[in-house]
């Protein structure tokens, strides 16, 4: 049947010579896998390969056949067009690193609109910012909320959080209890929004650990989630 949707690309692998496999985030469908044919070969082909950029906002109209690994595509066409996303090297690699993220971790092949409306619009929001250092800390911190463990803030006011139990304490219970700075900034996340995120001033190594800690808390509570390979690199241009 054909399903029109929108769409946001998460990955895209070359196929053979002259075909592409595009994983993309469907407002409708939730997580597909696409087979392009021939993208590779022709310029029309390529000029088609644009779309297809790395978390580029599209309209699909999907050819979509039920329990198929490969879905096709019938149309294509940009739904949001960014203005320094893909051409700003600072949000380049922002945009590398958080698609090797959300690829790993949306797996779900159904429909969740909050999801996809939350990182629609926080995609958009970075795409307009000329300040943006801290985003991707406050994006991974709130997409918990969408993936089902999101910190439990009952007791925001105790002097440790544990990563393992996604709760704040009186006392550690394990390796996994964090303080001091790391706990003070996911303190201060948890009770901040994008618009007031240029607030938050740390500096190149607290935004490290803070990522690291962030990710194995990622890592505790999905357990297919693997350290993004674009880590490193992402660290140097932050640093």
């Amino acid at each position: 049947m054909l399903v029109n949707t929108n769409a946001i690309v998460l990955s895209k692998l070359k196929y053979k010579d002259n075909d592409l496999i595009v994983k993309c985030y469907t407002q409708e469908l939730g997580v597909l896998s696409f087979l392009l044919r021939g993208v590779l070969k022709s310029k029309r082909g390529h000029s088609k390969t644009a779309y297809f950029q790395l978390l580029s906002q599209l309209q699909l109209v999907v050819h979509y056949k039920e329990n198929r690994s490969l879905q096709s595509i019938r149309e294509t066409k940009l739904n949001n067009i960014y203005t320094s996303l893909h051409s700003n090297v600072l949000k380049g690699s922002i945009v590398m690193f958080l698609s090797e993220v959300l690829s790993t971790t949306l797996k779900e092949e159904e429909p969740n609109e909050a999801l996809y409306s939350y990182i629609e619009n926080t995609l958009l929001w970075l795409d307009s910012q000329s300040e943006y250092s801290n985003f991707h800390l406050l994006f991974l911190l709130k997409l918990t909320k969408y993936l089902g463990f999101y910190p439990d803030t009952t007791e925001i006011d105790y002097p440790f959080f544990n990563l393992n139990e996604g709760k704040f304490e009186l006392k550690p219970t394990n390796k996994y209890t964090i303080r001091g700075e790391n706990l003070i900034l996911l303190k201060t996340l948890l009770g901040t929004t994008f618009d007031a995120l240029n607030n938050v001033k740390i500096n190149a190594k607290q935004r490290q650990s803070f990522l690291s800690m962030i990710l194995l808390y990622f890592e505790l509570h999905l357990g297919d989630f693997r350290t993004p390979k674009s880590l490193q690199i992402f660290n140097q241009v932050f640093s």
